[in-house]
């Protein structure tokens, strides 16, 4: 995520149309930026390991593409159709944290690349973008699904946090989830295991009996990207890929109607505060 945040950053300076935030300028930027993240997610995981980037292949869609770059490999057609399943569902999804930060600066008429740099700052924080990513450490501590019912009931009983369950909109299980859920099974049995699918379908019964809180999309993608090659702290970075669209989106709509978002405050200090100088303190 630093380096994604640093990226963006550093393309603003690069792009042509940087000093023009009108709607035209805004939606070329939108479009190089929905193809440079990619991009720049996907070399620097060849770079950290010590291999060369791969060039785009044009025949091939934005998720297969983002897969072919990290790999060097051509992915099969499940894990291309996957990965741009998971793209749509991770879009932007009502007024989260990320996208509220990205749509506070554009809302003082700064760029958009300013913006999305404020929407992976926030993604970057661990109660918003990386939930799957927690998901899938917990997976790998259960290791085998005999095991996931007394871990995850231990798990409950010592008041853990687990990740991938609530929704502040959803009350029910949330409808993304069980896509997620099918294509991971899917890909599993591609690659010969579905023991990561097994341990999380018992983890979701147990808290959901438990806790009445049901799966949100954060719970089956990460075995989806697992099963794909991914390493577990790409995940965030990928979320971020997924909501360049819906930042993009909110930035335009910010700026075609723009007021600024300047929340008021409540000072609930003490009243009769005195300056103490510092030679007194």
């Amino acid at each position: 995520m630093e380096i994604l945040r640093t990226g963006v950053s550093a393309l603003s300076a690069f792009d042509p149309d940087a000093a023009d935030n009108s709607r035209e300028a805004t939606l070329r930027k939108s479009i190089r930026l929905t193809a440079q993240m990619p991009t720049l997610v996907a070399a620097w995981e060849r770079i950290r390991r010590g291999k060369p980037p791969v060039a785009p292949n044009p025949r091939l869609s934005l998720a297969g593409n983002f897969l072919y770059m990290m790999s060097g490999k051509t992915p099969t057609e499940l894990a291309t159709r996957t990965f741009d399943v998971a793209l749509i569902l991770h879009a932007d999804h009502e007024f989260n944290a990320s996208t509220f930060a990205a749509r506070v600066t554009a809302a003082t008429l700064s760029d958009i690349h300013s913006a999305v740099v404020s929407g992976i700052g926030a993604l970057k924080g661990p109660l918003h973008g990386g939930a799957n990513e927690q998901v899938m450490l917990m997976v790998e501590q259960i290791k085998d699904p005999a095991r996931a019912d007394a871990w995850i009931r231990k798990a409950l009983a010592d008041k853990a946090r687990i990740s991938g369950f609530g929704h502040r909109v959803y009350r029910v299980e949330d409808p993304r989830a069980k896509h997620l859920r099918r294509l991971a099974l899917e890909l599993g049995q591609q690659a010969g295991s579905t023991a990561n699918v097994e341990i999380l379908d018992t983890v979701a019964r147990v808290v959901s009996a438990d806790k009445h809180i049901f799966p949100n999309v954060d719970l089956f993608s990460g075995a989806a990207y697992a099963s794909m090659g991914i390493p577990t702290d790409q995940f965030t970075p990928i979320f971020a890929l997924s909501r360049i669209a819906g930042w993009a989106a909110h930035v335009l709509e910010q700026h075609g109607n723009n007021r600024l978002i300047r929340p008021r405050a409540d000072y609930t200090g003490a009243l009769d505060a005195r300056y103490v100088p510092l030679s007194q303190r």
